[in-house]
């Protein structure tokens, strides 16, 4: 949602300094998740826009945007109305501390940085963008940074989420224990 409000941003030239630009911004954005051959993609003002959030472009602006108070109260408050459905899962570097701080169940995932990097740079490659190793590294650094030393709601581990470090594990595996954390949850019950 972050990056779908960052590539209108971009888009429309909205300047992230002007608060009275990024107020208008805001008014004329519409998100959306839909069905797309299988799988649940976000629109942005009836567009699929899932492609284009990925790119660097997006990526490089990405957390200057998530650092705005308006921008955040903005998703913040949608994220809450989506989970309100129930049956949700939701991924963000503050879902578990500032959107749904009393979610039934959080991860906490992390990974080594150089992992990390060598994901997204596949990622990107797989997709078609053209884009350096080291380009990567220092997006990935400079978001990391940003978001955790963001004044509102920076990036942080709730107290009672379960931390998985999937440094070492394929998606099946991740999958697969987070699995065995919500089933012993259920149990329970």
């Amino acid at each position: 949602m972050y990056r779908a409000v960052t590539l209108y941003f971009l888009n429309h030239k909205v300047s992230f300094d002007d608060k009275n630009d990024v107020d208008v911004a805001l008014q004329n954005i519409e998100l959306n998740f839909k069905e797309r051959d299988g799988k649940r993609l976000i629109q942005l003002n009836g567009d699929f826009v899932e492609q284009d959030i990925r790119n660097m472009r997006v990526s490089g602006s990405v957390s200057e945007v998530a650092a705005i108070s308006a921008v955040r109260r903005f998703l913040v408050k949608q994220q809450q109305q989506i989970a309100e459905q129930k049956g949700v899962i939701m991924d963000g570097r503050d879902i578990g501390t500032v959107v749904l701080p009393n979610a039934e169940m959080k991860f906490f995932i992390t990974a080594d940085k150089m992992v990390r990097v060598q994901r997204r740079y596949d990622e990107l490659v797989a997709n078609g963008k053209p884009v350096s190793m080291r380009e990567v590294q220092q997006n990935l650094e400079h978001r990391d940074y940003i978001d955790s030393h963001r004044q509102d709601s920076p990036l942080s581990k709730a107290e009672d989420a379960i931390l998985i470090d999937n440094t070492h594990l394929s998606p099946t595996e991740q999958f697969d224990l987070a699995m065995k954390y919500i089933n012993a949850a259920l149990q329970k019950d």
